[in-house]
């Protein structure tokens, strides 16, 4: 018991000696920390408003701002540290082993992080476009750093990490998608009106961008039909039904105008054996 009092007593004698020593150096490490704090969050806030007010991605924004916090928190405890005499190159060996090994760690979501920067700086698309990527299409929701979430008709939402994006071949529609379909008409029928009417349907349809005119002519020569091929845009987030309403569309102006859609037929013919 006796020994434990003592081995106390030097404790507190050393934590004494210590405070006397380097009470000032302390509350000015403190002092140096708490402005580093409030240096950091007030030049951070500006910058981030500044970036945003020139029209800045929002993500971009709150990035850099961020990193200039951490970086201003960072050098602040560095001089707050030296301040009380304590030797920082030790921290910064053990700071530069550790961030090579989380590096090698997290490869994968380092390599997603430099993507996404590299997708809000270049912006080759931005929210709101119908971008088709990886085999997936789908209008870009948001945009983060790890990775791209897309959204279709249906509300589902499709996550796609950026390192599958950068490099890869885009196809950007912005906020419209291109409807391409074919429809057969008898070979008795008048292809010509057949196309003009189709053209006219099509515009009149509600859903179909008005502002680019329908593509419409003669796509195929079938078996049983002439196949009219239809060219349409419209906005990616009612697709499907914009272009069921279209489909509709074609099928009473070619019964209106007594253009028959045809079904697949043969005609076989008999030979009778030794005529």
């Amino acid at each position: 018991m006796e020994q434990e009092l003592q081995q106390a007593q030097e404790i507190y004698n050393l934590i004494v000696e210590f405070m006397v020593n380097y009470s000032f150096q302390i509350v000015g490490a403190i002092i140096i920390v708490l402005l580093g704090m409030f240096v950091g969050k007030k030049v951070s806030g500006l910058i981030e408003n500044l970036m945003i007010r020139k029209n800045i991605d929002v993500t971009l924004s709150h990035f850099a701002a961020g990193f200039v916090k951490i970086l201003i928190v960072a050098m602040t405890a560095i001089i707050a540290l030296g301040k009380i005499g304590i030797s920082v190159t030790p921290f910064v060996a053990a700071i530069g082993a550790v961030s090579l090994g989380a590096g090698l760690a997290l490869q994968g979501l380092l390599s997603n992080y430099g993507a996404g920067l590299s997708i809000i700086v270049a912006r080759p698309f931005i929210v709101g476009d119908t971008i088709s990527v990886q085999g997936v299409t789908g209008i870009v929701k948001e945009v983060k750093l790890a990775y791209t979430v897309l959204s279709n008709e249906d509300e589902v939402n499709i996550m796609i990490p950026n390192k599958y994006i950068v490099g890869e071949i885009i196809h950007n529609s912005r906020t419209n998608s291109i409807i391409e379909t074919v429809v057969g008409i008898a070979y008795a029928s008048d292809p010509d009106l057949a196309i003009k009417v189709i053209g006219e349907a099509l515009p009149n349809t509600e859903g179909v961008v008005a502002e680019k005119e329908p593509q419409v002519g003669i796509d195929n020569y079938g078996d049983s039909s002439i196949d009219i091929g239809m060219r349409y845009w419209v906005p990616t987030a009612s697709l499907f039904d914009t272009k069921y309403r279209a489909n509709l569309a074609v099928f009473k102006a070619l019964a209106e105008n007594n253009i028959e859609i045809p079904f697949p037929q043969r005609h076989m013919h008999l030979i009778k054996q030794g005529e």
